[in-house]
């Protein structure tokens, strides 16, 4: 039986006004938002861009693998790596605290009715610490450190930890206010203390989110580390900034694919760690 091609009426999709009309709105929004950023792609195919571009870029082949050069880069590598580590974990150990503060569910006022004043006061002062810590980039606060510490790692430590303590702090409050909080206020009507309504309670259901979020942040902490390497902080990044203002491109397109494999890395570690924990 030979089957018969749908009729045109039929086959034309019967929202494509609505889709047209979104499209055409998205460009009228776009187009004044791209003239006030002076975004010109156009002005990389120029001939004052292209050249030194392509001279650069042509630099970058063959990667340099000389041994000494190859052990000073495993030796960057692995500050790079400490400084998100430990930045992240100062970060957890202000961020953990402070979400518990500011997550509701965890709070017993509200158990009789309306949350309390005094818990209702507290609870938003901590998210509004929380909003600073996180507004102020972590190269700002890495500026600011290298000034009041001098130039090294600690700068770029503190600057993870402060501006990841506001963004963790942040995120485990509002998993665990999406959570389901019926175990939790359970637990708080019979007497339970908060510390044992969150393990028992609300840990059970958020856990396999909040350890996903915590390894894409120290993830995102080793990317932001060797950024931070750029104004002083030390690690990979500032070795990165040395070569690339004597143009040797060499030397950047060899870290530039370590830089990949620890990102690589991060990421089949988030990966392993939801696997066991589904």
């Amino acid at each position: 039986m030979v089957t018969q091609p749908a009729p045109l009426a039929v086959r034309r999709d019967p929202a494509w006004i609505g889709r047209l009309f979104a499209l055409l709105a998205t460009g009228v929004v776009a187009w004044p938002l791209l003239v006030l950023a002076e975004f010109k792609p156009w002005t990389l195919l120029s001939p004052e861009s292209l050249r030194p571009t392509l001279h650069f870029l042509g630099d970058f082949f063959p990667p340099k693998l000389e041994p000494d050069f190859l052990l000073l880069v495993a030796r960057e590598t692995w500050r790079t790596v400490a400084i998100a580590t430990v930045g992240i974990v100062l970060a957890l150990g202000w961020a953990i605290p402070l979400a518990l503060i500011a997550a509701r569910p965890l709070s017993i006022s509200p158990l009789s009715g309306r949350m309390a004043r005094v818990p209702a006061v507290v609870r938003q002062a901590v998210r509004w610490l929380l909003m600073v810590l996180r507004s102020v980039p972590e190269l700002i606060w890495a500026l600011i450190f290298v000034r009041v510490v001098g130039l090294g790692p600690t700068s770029g430590v503190l600057a993870i930890a402060l501006t990841y303590a506001g963004m963790l702090g942040k995120v485990y409050a509002d998993i665990l206010e999406s959570s389901d909080a019926q175990p939790t206020q359970n637990l708080l009507r019979n007497g339970s203390g908060r510390l044992q309504a969150f393990f028992y309670g609300l840990l059970p259901h958020s856990a396999t989110e909040l350890t996903s979020y915590t390894v894409y942040r120290w993830e995102c902490a080793i990317r932001s580390s060797a950024v931070l390497g750029f104004v002083g902080a030390g690690g990979l990044g500032q070795q990165m900034d040395a070569s690339m203002k004597m143009f040797n491109g060499s030397e950047v397109a060899s870290m530039l694919l370590v830089f990949m494999a620890l990102v690589w890395l991060a990421d089949l570690a988030s990966s392993l760690l939801r696997k066991s924990l589904a």
